[in-house]
């Protein structure tokens, strides 16, 4: 199959099932806050997802490995369905009592979030030739985020102009378009000679190759710890009710605002990788996010939170584009499902975990500082990851080989 044509179809999937999760979870944020009132409420939606997600991410890559990577991806986008139209049941008060079962419903979504992510980067990895790896990860991030933010953006409108019955809807049809494209990708899976049927052997070979490889450490733990602390995102709907004093459709700009800086970066990165200097421009984005989350905590206009938020997507960006590119390029084709795994534990983890630090700083410490807490530490954590891993300040992406 043509890597670019392979490439959109692809594509296909991941932005139907990356529209109904940012949907869905834009609808659970404001759905839980609007019921219960409770920034802790908010931040447990993270811990609901986490659970899950981190029980299931490890044998997911174990089974992306050894079994039909595009059926996995199937499953991933069904589920994604069925928690949409599961919620919107709720939302219209056909089930009840709401709260219990919002947080199960969260719960699925990390089982479909587990099964998703390693089933596409093994399928990338596979489609895209090596050399081309840096530039079509640039546009798969660009991809990404206009989903990012088309998926806030409708969700917030549709919130305030339709409800929330209709919101869940919406992200059910996009699951729905994402199980439609992964019908279209057709690949011969080189699968692993060996430990086919022993996950914790095949999850242990996968773990030692990534404690093997510093470079792919590195970058994981540096993600890991700057998404925990920067997760001011999981914390908006109270933010935008108690200090913007808005309503849902604010709520869906400032969530589209850091895509929309993402998309137009990966855009430039697209046609100009970093390939020199990676290292360098990789903690200071980093280092870039942090400040962006700081101002951004420190006002109280919208279009200034806006902006604050666009710039933090811009340096999110490249770092995204960055990583992705390393991973990639590090992972031979057959562990591609156990290493995306190990990775989302990494990543993914921080991101719930960092959405239930946000909830319980804010709780405890204020909302506002809080955030501007959270983009001190992300700052922290680049310095001492910049002390800690020189071979990572002197990475060129040009020279992985």
């Amino acid at each position: 199959m043509n890597p670019s044509k392979a490439f959109r179809t692809l594509l296909l999937y991941r932005i139907g099932a990356t529209l109904s999760y940012q949907i869905t979870m834009v609808a659970v944020g404001w759905h839980l806050y609007e019921i219960t009132n409770s920034v802790v409420s908010l931040g447990l939606i993270g811990l609901a997802e986490l659970i899950p997600y981190f029980t299931l991410a490890l044998y997911s890559g174990h089974a992306v490995d050894h079994y039909s990577r595009t059926r996995i991806a199937a499953i991933a986008c069904v589920i994604h369905m069925l928690v949409g139209l599961f919620l919107a049941a709720v939302a219209m008060g056909w089930l009840t009592p709401p709260v219990p079962l919002i947080y199960s419903a969260v719960a699925f979504i990390g089982v479909g979030r587990a099964l998703l992510r390693p089933s596409y980067q093994a399928l990338f990895g596979q489609i895209i030739p090596r050399d081309q790896l840096p530039r079509y990860t640039a546009y798969a991030s660009s991809a990404f985020q206009i989903c990012v933010v088309a998926g806030p953006g409708l969700g917030g409108l549709m919130i305030g102009f339709a409800g929330l019955e209709w919101t869940y809807l919406l992200a059910a049809c996009c699951g729905a378009f994402g199980l439609y494209g992964i019908t279209f990708i057709k690949v011969a899976q080189e699968k692993s000679s060996t430990l086919s049927n022993q996950f914790l052997k095949s999850f242990l070979e996968g773990f030692h190759y990534v404690r093997k490889h510093e470079l792919i450490l590195s970058v994981m733990a540096l993600d890991m710890f700057a998404v925990l602390f920067g997760g001011a995102v999981s914390i908006l709907p109270a933010f935008v009710k108690e200090v913007l004093n808005s309503g849902p459709e604010t709520l869906g700009i400032l969530r589209a605002a850091p895509a929309a800086g993402a998309v137009l970066t990966g855009i430039y990165l697209a046609r100009r990788p970093l390939l020199n200097d990676s290292g360098r421009y990789l903690f200071l984005s980093v280092a870039g996010f942090g400040l962006a989350i700081i101002a951004f905590g420190i006002s109280n206009n919208l279009w200034l939170c806006a902006f604050f938020l666009f710039i933090s997507g811009c340096c999110d960006s490249i770092s995204v584009v960055i990583r992705g590119s390393v991973m990639q390029l590090k992972t031979p084709d057959h562990m591609r499902g156990r290493i995306s795994a190990i990775n989302g534990i990494f990543i993914g983890s921080s991101n719930e975990l960092g959405a239930l630090e946000s909830g319980l700083a804010a709780s405890v410490m204020g909302l506002v500082p809080s955030i501007v807490f959270g983009g001190a530490a992300t700052i922290a954590v680049v310095l001492l990851t910049y002390r800690l891993a020189p071979h990572l300040r002197k990475l060129h992406l040009k020279d992985i080989s």
